[in-house]
């Protein structure tokens, strides 16, 4: 079997090497410490930085394929490699459509896909003339944001010229008032095979995901299927390999506005290691191996995935116990992460049957995450 290498030890790399037990492949980490999420629990694990073309070609001579479990290794670091012969996907010409948004949205506007206004501002002034008087404006970093980070709102030029004070390089989007937030998940081959899960409705709180629902309920279908089609249209015109994550408005006109994109396994996604037929932790290494793709039906009616963040006791084992006690069709991912207030240190999922409500679910899956951080099952 062909080694696979993930560059990054997080948790993406975490349950990635899962996955690539069941495929029989070999799977190898390249993390910046042993402490790291997967450098936990995978075997071959080698120590280096993602900023370090040296640490990157040593670990990649030991591959046959590498890929990666954030957008953060710098483009010119992933152009040497190509030109030394190794295979990176997806490729560094697409990743560097994650690495920056302005570049981004100037290629999705050009393929016609669907997008929030935009310009890019380097001063107060760019931004009220963008604004135009119709305020709040929201402001990006152009590279570097996540979960919440680099992103401001904002609802003044007094606002607007403290972001700008940074002295970073910024874009301006008009505030759109959606309806919801929804993502799709495809997969792309080498050879072209492509494959699309059923779209979800992202539930987000300061700029943090902290639930999924799949599919999106109430979602009408033919909104569903241009959804995936943008999705897989995008991944081809980009010349994505493994997964294509498409963060997505549903405005209140009924339209879709496409938001970010991640070529990775994707937070969005974690309800499908329950939740259907193949994971996309096992997706994203069928694509890179240029494997037949597996299916994407999902496992139940609807599927609730809720991210656990870390609470003030870091202790959660005595909690973890009532959780599965509580609710035995509960399943709970730790990833082996310090806890800390406010970090990302799991998720639960539940998988609902023919008689489950998605409200139901969704009560189980918050009172669940919330026993864990907090020790009550009526916290935040």
């Amino acid at each position: 079997m062909p080694v696979v290498g993930m560059v990054g030890g997080g948790q993406l790399a975490r349950m990635t090497a899962a996955a690539a037990v069941g495929l029989g492949a070999t799977f190898r980490v390249l993390a910046e410490s042993a402490n790291e999420s997967a450098a936990l629990v995978t075997h071959d694990v080698a120590i280096g930085s993602h900023l370090s073309l040296p640490d990157i070609a040593a670990f990649a001579a030991e591959c046959d394929v590498i890929t990666f479990d954030h957008e953060h290794v710098p483009g010119a670091i992933l152009a040497e490699l190509e030109s030394a012969g190794v295979l990176v996907r997806p490729g560094s010409a697409a990743l560097g459509y994650t690495q920056n948004k302005l570049a981004m949205r100037e290629r999705l506007s050009s393929l016609g896909v669907p997008c929030p206004r935009f310009a890019p501002v380097v001063s107060v002034a760019d931004v009220e003339k963008f604004a135009a008087g119709s305020w709040p404006v929201v402001l990006k970093a152009v590279r570097g944001g996540y979960d919440g980070k680099g992103v401001w709102v904002c609802d003044s030029a007094v606002e607007a010229a403290e972001v700008i004070s940074h002295g970073i390089p910024l874009l301006a989007e008009e505030f759109v008032p959606f309806r919801r937030e929804l993502a799709a998940l495809v997969a792309m081959s080498p050879s072209g095979q492509g494959a699309a899960y059923p779209v979800v409705q992202t539930i987000q709180v300061d700029g943090i995901c902290r639930e999924v629902i799949a599919p999106a309920p109430g979602l009408d279908p033919d909104l569903a299927i241009e959804a995936e089609a943008m999705a897989l249209g995008i991944a081809a015109q980009l010349g994505v390999t493994g997964l294509l994550a498409v963060e997505l408005f549903e405005t209140r006109a009924g339209g879709l506005l496409a938001n970010e994109l991640a070529m990775r396994p994707h937070n969005s996604g974690h309800w499908t290691i329950e939740g259907a037929v193949t994971s996309q932790f096992e997706q994203h290494l069928r694509a890179v191996l240029d494997l037949p793709l597996g299916s994407c039906v999902p496992a139940g009616t609807f599927t609730v995935m809720a991210n656990l963040l870390g609470g003030t006791d870091p202790d959660v084992f005595d909690r973890y116990i009532h959780v599965m006690a509580a609710d035995p069709t509960v399943k709970v991912h730790f990833y082996g992460k310090e806890v800390r207030q406010g970090r990302k240190i799991g998720h639960v999922t539940i998988v609902g049957g023919p008689g489950d409500s998605v409200e139901s679910l969704r009560d189980r899956a918050r009172r669940a995450a919330s026993y864990l951080r907090w020790g009550t099952e009526d916290g935040e």
